[in-house]
């Protein structure tokens, strides 16, 4: 198979579909891979590298797309891209469908195959294509709300983890999953007093052992989340229902309620967000202020650390790109059931049910398409 590996054009987004080492371990395996110039550009690695590898560089998006069998990415394809998918082409990156309904139905129109690293599962009921960009989100969101809690940046001027005789920040973190355990592992680690907030007990019970006295740990009510919001000076909003559009949990009214100066980070945001005031916004202008509280809601957050998430995605996406490439779309989901459970959009259908069901759109299962 080629697979095609074109330049991100989203704003501000540098991380590379493909790493040097994954392309070498796809030639190795008897198949072609075209990557653009300058792919690695932002992640540190030169065409040279990537020439080395095994990869044919191709001067454009172009040539990369008209090329392939599959094209592997990082975010989901912008309007030009779109209309370089064609029928039976297999397109294997994030999509987020689930609050994107013009992007859902541009990949229908296109015909290609789309599989989403969001919604492929595991044995354990993880999403291990997802995990580590949580993880990175996750750990940015304390940082970057640190950094936005700053006078300048409009916030509080409130230190994270204050100082003797002057008490540190509250932050309190929506969600108990990967990316709401690493905010809580880094905001504990700036020694801020942080709550997390999830209606799972045995979640919250892992939490409360993992770490203790350093974290309180509240089940998810309307009542205690308004309570453990209107107070805070960090709000990081990190749930997540997979391949659906993120419950709003944080309303207008509770947000006038907040503290001037207060900062939300909303990692939810590709999924619609789960503050009734976000919008998605760019690391080129990241922030903007409703009543006074200081909004983070940048849509890819792992791309301003292009290289760390780069390696990192990839380690966890080549045994599935792998497997595409070595058995067809057909085959490979056939035998792996999670990785049937990324096959969003198919021929002009929509495949996951949770999209189908958000968007209002038809849904057609694995077992309808499969042979289209």
């Amino acid at each position: 198979m080629l697979i095609g590996v074109p330049k991100e054009i989203k704003t501000h987004e540098y991380r590379a579909g493909m790493t040097p080492a994954a392309v070498r371990e796809l030639t190795h395996h008897g198949h072609k891979v075209m990557v653009e110039t300058a792919l690695g550009g932002g992640i540190g690695c030169s065409d040279g590298e990537y020439r080395s590898a095994g990869a044919e560089i191709a001067p454009d998006a172009a040539c990369v797309f008209a090329a392939s069998n599959m094209v592997v990415k990082v975010k989901e394809p912008q309007p030009p891209e779109i209309a370089m998918l064609r029928p039976g082409q297999i397109l294997f990156t994030y999509l987020h469908l689930a609050a994107d309904k013009a992007l859902a139905e541009g990949l229908m129109r296109s015909g290609a195959t789309c599989i989403a690293y969001e919604t492929v599962t595991d044995a354990r009921g993880g999403l291990p294509l997802l995990a580590p960009m949580s993880e990175v989100a996750g750990r940015m969101s304390v940082q970057v709300g640190a950094h936005h809690l700053e006078k300048e940046c409009g916030g509080r001027g409130v230190l994270l983890g204050g100082v003797p005789g002057v008490m540190p920040a509250k932050v309190v973190i929506l969600g108990g999953g990967v990316s709401g355990t690493h905010a809580a592992r880094m905001a504990v680690g700036l020694q801020a007093q942080v709550t997390v907030i999830d209606k799972s007990l045995p979640r919250l019970t892992e939490l409360a052992a993992e770490f203790g006295s350093k974290v309180r740990t509240v089940f998810a009510t309307v009542h205690n989340i308004e309570d453990e919001v209107r107070g805070a000076d960090l709000v990081i909003g990190a749930v997540l229902v997979p391949g659906a559009a993120a419950p709003k949990l944080v309303s207008r009214d509770l947000v006038k309620q907040m503290n001037p100066g207060a900062v939300l980070v909303d990692i939810s945001i590709d999924q619609g967000g789960c503050f009734a005031t976000s919008h998605p916004t760019t690391h080129a202008d990241p922030t903007f202020v409703v009543d006074d509280v200081v909004h983070y809601c940048v849509a890819n957050m792992p791309g301003a650390v292009a290289r760390t998430s780069t390696f990192a995605l990839n380690n966890a996406t080549l045994p599935y790109t792998l497997a595409l490439a070595e058995k067809g779309w057909r085959q490979a989901l056939a035998d792996d059931v999670h990785l049937r459970h990324g096959l969003n959009v198919h021929a002009g259908h929509i495949t996951h049910a949770a999209v189908a069901q958000d968007l209002g759109l038809k849904f057609s299962p694995f077992e309808a398409v499969s042979h289209t």
